[in-house]
């Protein structure tokens, strides 16, 4: 719009303009040879007349030489007056002769020459031409006698109000010239850069493969060629990276799947030298638990590994099943020991019912009263309502609170990225940081929400939002071998939680 509307203004400009002096040059034109034709012919007649003219002339033969004059033009459009001091005649009796200006009658007065003067009056325009009669035979000697001459331009004038009318008519094509013009041009230049736009729209939606056909050489087939070649080098530097990120997944997911049956054998002897510990010497039995408390991190490290592989790996999958949320909540607490440590809200049997999975809700909500139990202070409170609106449905909301002294503001954005711990939090945890990222992991596979924040009166709180799905089509997608959880994550406070 903007290039039409240029286009169409530097036409107007251009007709405007090239019409104005167009216009001029052909009304000075008209006008001036309109001017030099009455002239010439006046001083012809001037000439030829002006030796039968006696002075001082008689009134009579002021008015004959008035007529003789007006009737030098054939079509009787003249009107001549005579003077000679204070005799005047004229061609027509009784013409006031109104034209006639003070300026014009001095000039002629002042000046042997021929002067002339445009004069507008009752809306007509007129040439007035006024002329000293000489006697030539005497050197040009004036002979007292004046003559001046009125005829009408209306001709004239016609033919300027043609040429206004046509340069009016010759803008409106010009412009619509222009517009036409502007239009070729807009589709010229602009299809190419909606064509990289759409193209840049596409890159930016993640089809790195979009190409844009470069036509020409001018410097929107550069931009084209330079955009493909952008295009294809970030193609190119996505894939390599996505490799490494899959060979790394693969790593991480092989070594972890590797050092299980390890674990487990070091895991049985840790129990059986747990048991004889009592019975060793105290350097010994020392060494031992600390083998023991060792080998036991590293299970849970590895645990936590395999479940983040297969949420990278598109394995994880739900198993749903309509469940009282309440009662789930009293089982993870109860099988952790916390049930005394943990000020729970929750609504009566049967209140809230709906389709989880029940095993990645255990997770979900012993990762974060784990983490609170851990990291703020007691009172430690868990709370259970339900919620939603006509737009998200039926919601679950599950909130845990601390009383401790909050999270810091740098580390709020960050708490559910994996093995992210604020350094106040590294001193004191021995957890491998993956907690709260498995918990929004779990929580976005059911399509909810988590977030964490600080309350005003002090402490974290965590809250997930989880849709309560009432029918079969919610299960989880994937095709992971969904191995049962050990149900033990954050059985140990502060073994893990917050970063």
């Amino acid at each position: 719009m903007r290039l039409v509307v240029a286009f169409a203004l530097v036409a107007a400009l251009t007709a405007m303009t090239t019409g104005a002096l167009t216009f001029r040059e052909a009304r000075i034109g008209v006008l001036q040879q309109s001017q030099d034709a009455v002239i010439t012919m006046l001083r012809g007649q001037a000439n030829r007349l002006a030796p039968e003219l006696t002075v001082p002339p008689s009134e009579a033969e002021l008015s004959r030489f008035a007529t003789d004059m007006a009737a030098a033009e054939p079509s009787g459009t003249w009107r001549v007056l005579v003077a000679y001091g204070g005799l005047r005649a004229t061609s027509v009796p009784g013409d006031r002769f109104e034209e006639l200006t003070p300026d014009l009658d001095a000039a002629v007065d002042s000046s042997r020459a021929t002067v002339f003067q445009r004069v507008r009056n009752g809306g007509r325009t007129a040439l007035v031409v006024g002329m000293s009669v000489t006697f030539a035979d005497q050197g040009g000697t004036p002979s007292g006698v004046q003559v001046f001459l009125t005829v009408s331009q209306a001709t004239e004038q016609a033919y300027v109000d043609a040429l206004v009318t046509a340069v009016e008519r010759g803008t409106v094509p010009a412009l619509a010239l222009a517009v036409l013009l502007a239009l070729l041009a807009a589709r010229g230049v602009l299809r190419p850069v909606r064509a990289l736009r759409s193209a840049t729209r596409s890159i930016a939606e993640g089809r790195l493969e979009t190409r844009l056909a470069v036509n020409g050489s001018d410097e929107l087939a550069d931009l084209s060629h330079t955009f493909n070649e952008t295009a294809a080098a970030l193609e190119q530097s996505v894939a390599e990276l996505r490799g490494m990120e899959a060979r790394a997944r693969r790593f991480a997911a092989d070594v972890s799947h590797e050092l299980r049956t390890p674990l487990a054998a070091m895991s049985a002897v840790t129990d059986v030298l747990d048991e004889d510990a009592a019975r060793l010497d105290p350097d010994t039995a020392t060494a031992v638990r600390l083998i023991s408390q060792e080998t036991v991190k590293l299970a849970r490290l590895v645990d936590d590994l395999m479940e983040i592989s297969r949420f990278d790996a598109g394995a994880a999958v739900l198993h749903l099943d309509e469940i009282d949320l309440a009662e789930s909540l009293r089982r993870t607490l109860a099988a952790r020991a916390w049930t005394d440590l943990v000020v729970a809200h929750l609504p009566p049997p049967d209140i809230l019912r709906g389709r989880v999975d029940p095993r990645r809700l255990d997770v979900v909500v012993a990762n974060l009263v784990g983490n609170a139990l851990r990291h703020g202070a007691r009172p430690v409170h868990l709370r259970l309502t339900g919620g939603g609106t006509p737009d998200t449905g039926r919601l679950a909301v599950i909130e845990v609170l601390d009383s401790g002294p909050g999270i810091p503001d740098h580390v709020l954005p960050h708490v559910f990225e994996r093995f992210y711990k604020s350094d106040d939090a590294r001193t004191r945890t021995e957890g491998s940081g993956l907690g709260l990222a498995i918990t929004a992991e779990n929580v976005r596979v059911h399509g909810g929400t988590v977030r964490a924040a600080n309350r005003p009166e002090g402490g974290a709180v965590f809250t997930v939002e989880l849709p309560l799905r009432t029918d079969e089509s919610a299960d989880g997608g994937g095709s992971g071998d969904g191995a049962p959880y050990d149900g033990t994550r954050g059985s140990v406070p502060g073994k893990e939680r917050r970063p």
